[in-house]
């Protein structure tokens, strides 16, 4: 058995989420497409976060990283079903 950080389920929470399914069950070709949305998404919330922390405003750029996080959690997620 794999040590608890090494499993996927620990490193990808989304991987956990009932709802989850129903993304990888997509046809491969609108899977890869929305891959490429949501790493398009992930790079633009990062930029926010950067010009937000520059900016002094913390909290928001705490939402935008958390944004970019969770939007590169389901690209990897879905790109590997």
């Amino acid at each position: 058995m794999a040590d608890r950080s090494m499993r996927a389920e620990v490193r990808n929470p989304v991987l956990q989420l009932p709802g989850f399914a129903a993304l990888r069950a997509l046809d491969p070709t609108v899977r890869l497409k929305l891959v490429d949305a949501l790493k398009s998404l992930q790079a633009d919330a990062r930029d926010r976060a950067d010009k937000c922390w520059r900016t002094h405003k913390a909290p928001m750029a705490v939402y935008w990283k958390a944004v970019a996080v969770y939007a590169g959690h389901i690209a990897r997620a879905i790109n590997h079903g």
